[in-house]
């Protein structure tokens, strides 16, 4: 059986062949209607790019990097199993690395130095690198950057918009009749621009109730994992007038607290209600399970993919943008009690 061509979707399409493989390679933006034309006739005929040929054409690798702090954090290996298939779409394999937030290792990935290595841009979300170290890496380099950041128009960043996320999130909590809200996850120093982020929406929420923030209620972590949300949420138990309810800055900051409080033997929302941020699996199916923020991880990986393969095709000079996926808040039994969707 003879093997599909390009032209043989492009026909089908009803398309030109070039409009086919800037769809297969993204190197041009295409009309929604096009694209699905294209992605239909490819599906129906099964093609796959000839990737070797293309990449010998072109002297590039046909691999990007994905950079991330933790490959053991779920929000992270979650949003790698969006990005790998929304790469492999537009023909390209994906290498994996994890920093554990190591600023000279972040470092040398976004320096001349990681020239050496087989790949053609890459996808990172920074943990150790600060604002201004993104600033100085090499120019050369097609990079996107996730996490919450804001670009300076140096780099391309994808994320969602976190301030107004965490505003949501704690309007939930004064919507319910909480009025003792603490949150776990603050982290002021220069590369916690997550934790800040989320403190401010923490601000934000109460500022637009008229309601007052109580800073000591704001407890700092230095990771976003379970045995921090723990810790934190007995600190706060420990106090003379704990809290209703708590904002955690992650699902599994938010795990960690539940722990505690069942622990003490307190009830979950009853006594102190919870809500999360990332809506990971095993909040979807924890006991009570766990309400949280969800950011859309497959818009940023499809816009991440997207926008770093018109970095690899383009020649320099293209100003870095802000690129915004959604996200929304749902509400589950950590609020709302049995009335919480278990599963959604």
């Amino acid at each position: 059986m003879p093997e599909t061509t390009l032209r043989d979707v492009a026909d089908l399409a009803g398309v030109s062949p070039r409009t086919v493989s800037n769809v297969v390679n993204g190197y041009a933006r295409v009309t929604d209607a096009t694209r699905e034309k294209v992605e239909r006739a490819i599906a129906q005929l099964g093609y796959r790019p000839n990737v070797l040929a293309r990449n010998l054409a072109t002297g590039r690798s046909g691999q990007i990097l994905v950079v991330v702090p933790y490959l053991d954090t779920a929000y992270f290996a979650e949003l790698l199993q969006a990005i790998i298939p929304a790469a492999r779409k537009v023909g390209y394999n994906v290498l994996v690395d994890q920093t554990d937030g190591d600023r000279a290792h972040e470092g040398d990935l976004i320096g001349r130095a990681s020239r050496r290595f087989l790949f053609d841009g890459m996808i990172m979300s920074p943990l150790g690198l600060s604002q201004a170290d993104l600033a100085v890496r090499d120019p050369d380099l097609p990079l996107v950057i996730l996490g919450e950041r804001t670009s300076d128009g140096t780099f391309d960043h994808v994320g969602i918009d976190d301030v107004a996320a965490s505003t949501d999130a704690v309007r939930h909590l004064i919507d319910l009749g909480r009025r003792r809200i603490a949150a776990i996850g603050d982290q002021p120093y220069p590369t916690g621009e997550a934790a800040q982020l989320r403190t401010k929406g923490f601000h934000a929420a109460h500022a637009a109730a008229g309601l007052p923030v109580d800073e000591s209620l704001i407890i700092g972590t230095a990771r976003f994992n379970r045995i921090d949300g723990a810790t934190a949420m007995a600190t706060l138990l420990d106090r003379p007038d704990p809290p209703d309810a708590v904002f955690c800055y992650s699902d599994l900051v938010a795990s960690g607290a539940v722990y505690t409080l069942l622990e003490r033997g307190l009830r979950v929302p009853e006594d102190v209600a919870i809500i999360g941020y990332d809506d990971i699996e095993d909040g979807r199916y924890s006991h009570p399970t766990i309400s949280t923020i969800s950011p859309d991880k497959n818009a940023i990986a499809q816009l991440a993919v997207e926008r770093l393969v018109m970095r690899i095709a383009s020649s320099g000079g293209v100003p870095g943008v802000e690129l915004r996926a959604g996200h929304r808040l749902i509400a589950r039994q950590s609020t709302l009690g049995r009335a919480g969707a278990p599963g959604t």
